[in-house]
């Protein structure tokens, strides 16, 4: 066929996953380039903008060496802005590429290259959650070490979340804290608080800035019996225009909250719900253990889903 002198296209593949969840539909929803070597920022962020999705990652392949020893390089956009970090889009990514890319798994470990740094991945399938028969793979992420920043007024924190005072436990008083991205951690006295919750977000964002954290991450106990260990939690997290199904990088801080609070013994894995309300119910699975004043090993984990693939055209 003669050469019509047309430029030729590019055909990029692309994966779409639900993350911190079993069941297509629900949990988080990702976009994942699979090789995007060769494009600029600007091209990422405007796929990104196109997918309309919380996040999109973007995986940079390079020699596999280099990859088992330093992690896939992996960036993580919004649709307005390039993030250091984000959890479902870490578990989600390391999850396409245990499927798609088994070279770069080791010893049922793959480790993702983001701005933050290197963050492992680990599929367990002695778990006997991975690779169940709805078609989903269960992984845990390892997160940095919790920093733990501010404490914020019990009062102004209820005002700017649209609940009364009472409504937090008194006993926690709300708390920068960020292995990554910086969230504001408030935890309420019951599930019936949480569902009233209506972030203030025109002056919540300006409050919360000021103070080094970027978004509230709102927690409550489920009711257990007396004397139970409070095992089970729900959590949201409001932004501008929206909500998040699941926020994987705030459940690592929120995990290091609550065991440098002692609301949750070292090494103890608890249940966190997310996405309840807007019809996206997530599940996700998280465990921190504390070693002297410090807090260590902070672990997030759950499921992720496969729901389409195919191919992004791009002149």
């Amino acid at each position: 066929m003669p050469d019509s002198g047309m430029p030729r296209r590019v055909e990029l593949e692309y994966f779409i996953v639900d993350v911190f969840t079993t069941t297509p539909l629900a949990g988080n929803p990702l976009a994942v380039m699979f090789d995007s070597v060769g494009l600029s920022s600007e091209r990422m962020q405007a796929i990104a903008r196109e997918f309309n999705l919380s996040e999109t990652t973007f995986i940079q392949r390079r020699p596999v060496e280099t990859e088992i020893a330093e992690g896939v390089r992996v960036r993580i956009f919004t649709t307005q802005e390039e993030l250091p970090f984000a959890g479902h889009p870490t578990l989600g990514t390391a999850s396409v590429l245990k499927l798609q890319a088994p070279e770069t798994v080791h010893e049922e470990t793959v480790a993702l290259a983001l701005n933050v740094g290197r963050v492992p991945v680990r599929f367990d399938a002695a778990s006997g959650q991975s690779g169940s028969a709805s078609g989903s793979l269960f992984g845990e992420m390892a997160q940095r070490d919790p920093e733990f920043g501010a404490e914020l007024d019990r009062d102004e924190v209820a005002q700017l979340i649209g609940l009364a005072a009472n409504d937090l436990d008194p006993a926690l008083t709300p708390q920068v804290v960020s292995t990554g991205n910086p969230f504001a951690m408030v935890v309420l006295h019951s599930v019936e608080s949480l569902a009233r919750l209506k972030v203030d977000q025109h002056a919540a964002t300006p409050w919360l800035r000021e103070r080094g954290a970027r978004w509230f991450y709102v927690l409550a106990p489920v009711a257990a019996p007396n004397g139970c260990p409070r095992q089970e939690w729900r959590a949201r997290m409001q932004f501008h225009g929206g909500e998040d199904p699941a926020t994987g990088s705030a459940a690592g801080p929120a995990i290091g909250y609550l065991v440098a609070r002692g609301i949750v013994a070292s090494g103890e894995r608890i249940h966190l719900r997310q996405g309840v309300e807007m019809g996206r119910p997530s599940d996700l699975f998280l465990s921190a253990r504390k070693h002297a004043a410090r807090v260590i090993d902070v672990r997030v984990a759950g499921s992720t889903v496969s729901v389409a693939s195919g191919l992004f055209f791009l002149p």
